[in-house]
């Protein structure tokens, strides 16, 4: 065969080659391929793309007279730019802005720098006075997301990388800086695979699990041998209720005693302030299809009902600096559970909303965050399972999706997670009944998420 068949062959397979690396490998083709070309378009075309985009400022005084002395006219001057910085999902730059630019004029044009460049997206947020960070995203990272590398999953106590954000980075729920969330979302929207994500995150940390699920405990009993306790009624979560406020009692008396006992010690107004020795265990309370928890058809239902928001409410106020913290889910969260929802929800400042059935649950989980969120939420296709709306009280939102796990992958971690269930003797009472397993059958400790599409 000659050497033209040879580079003939070689240039057919080629471009097949990358084909398959971008579908297959898509950061190592934005490494090889993607990054350079992108890189190379945005510094050549720069100065007029933000001409174009009307992101630049006339030139100052000596720039124009010098260039009247030459016989030339100043041109517009946009914004210094560093170096682009490759990511693993795109590159960024820090843009300085000029006199006179705000942030909102660089975030408005956002989508025309994506169609100029080429790219996915292009994100812009503020990240100090004058200064801009600009992240432009290569493909769509939602549409395969894998899970967080090792290095990020250890990223503390209570602190656990999530799902995947539009822009790259990853939502990571941080119960000490936000201790309470709601998460919403439709039969198969994926909220139960978002809340699998975080019962095996939290399974791996001693930190004492709580489950509330009227639903006959059928969402969280495969993940019962790693849970201190587990309520499948309303009247027994009436009861566990009280019991979680017990311990937060005490917690409250223990901060109380070391704060007045006139040591040398630091003062604290929560559990985190005391010493590691006499420090309580961090509680999460998952509390499931939270409507199922609040369904009165007598008016005795709705006394016990409206006990239990009273509860949960207080909780929620005064449980942070006990160390207790809520997590709670359903498929809608409305008025209609009772007359302290909206102050429950105003503690929840932790959102997640998926797709949603009506437009009234995304108002009521992102409407006192952002209008534009809720919007969001209510345009998130059906065929996109996992992919949700997150926010904060800040104000801020975006798009996340959660890595792919299977409830089999899940119910093996906790059953493999089991002995580091912490002692608290106040919920032994409501200890899960657990099956042994047969001989010889083992749990894979390590079961990470998988890359699958969402499905639930």
């Amino acid at each position: 065969m000659t050497d033209t068949m040879w580079m003939l062959i070689l240039g057919l397979l080629a471009p097949v080659a990358l084909l398959v690396l971008r579908r297959r490998v898509p950061v190592a083709f934005w490494w090889l391929v993607g990054y350079p070309f992108v890189a190379v378009r945005v510094l050549a075309t720069y100065r007029a793309t933000m001409d174009a985009c009307g992101l630049t400022v006339p030139a100052s005084a000596m720039r124009r007279a010098t260039a009247r002395m030459i016989g030339r006219e100043a041109a517009p001057v946009p914004p210094r730019h560093s170096f682009p910085v490759p990511t693993g999902s795109g590159l960024v730059m820090r843009l300085r802005m000029a006199t006179g630019q705000a942030p909102e004029d660089f975030i408005a044009s956002a989508d025309r720098l994506r169609h100029a460049w080429a790219a996915h997206a292009v994100h812009i947020r503020p990240t100090k006075p004058g200064w801009l960070e600009l992240r432009l995203i290569g493909w769509d990272v939602l549409a395969d997301v894998r899970p967080a590398r090792r290095r990020r999953r250890s990223g503390g106590l209570l602190s656990l990388p999530l799902a995947l954000r539009d822009d790259g980075r990853w939502h990571v729920r941080d119960f000490r800086a936000v201790p309470h969330e709601l998460i919403l979302g439709a039969t198969q929207s994926g909220k139960s695979v978002y809340l699998r994500n975080l019962l095996c995150g939290l399974a791996r940390q001693p930190v004492v699990l709580v489950g509330i699920d009227c639903k006959w405990g059928v969402e969280l009993a495969p993940f019962a041998p790693r849970l201190s306790a587990l309520a499948d009624t309303p009247d027994r979560a009436n009861e566990l209720l009280d019991v979680l406020l017990e311990e937060m009692e005490a917690r409250f008396r223990l901060i109380g005693l070391r704060s007045g006992a006139g040591t040398d010690d630091v003062l604290t107004s929560d559990v985190w302030g005391l010493p590691e020795e006499v420090r309580p265990v961090p509680v999460v309370v998952v509390v499931d299809e939270v409507a199922e928890l609040f369904l009165a058809a007598s008016r005795d239902d709705e006394k016990r009902r409206d006990a239990m928001v009273t509860k949960l409410i207080r909780i929620a106020q005064l449980g942070r600096a006990a160390g207790i913290y809520l997590e709670v889910c359903g498929q809608r969260f409305g008025s209609e559970l009772g007359k302290g929802a909206t102050m429950l929800r105003a503690q929840l400042t932790g959102r997640i909303c998926h797709r949603v059935n009506d437009e009234s649950s995304a108002n009521m989980a992102l409407a006192d965050i952002s209008p534009e969120a809720a919007l969001a939420a209510t345009a998130i296709p059906a065929e996109r399972p996992g992919v949700a709306i997150v926010g904060d009280s800040s104000g801020g939102w975006s798009r996340a999706r959660s890595p792919h796990l299977t409830l089999d992958e899940a119910a093996a971690v906790c059953r493999a997670t089991s002995a580091l269930v912490p002692e608290l003797s106040r919920l032994d009472a409501f200890r899960p009944a657990v099956a042994v397993e047969p001989a010889g059958t083992t749990s894979p400790a390590a079961a990470v998420p998988t890359a699958r599409p969402v499905t639930e």
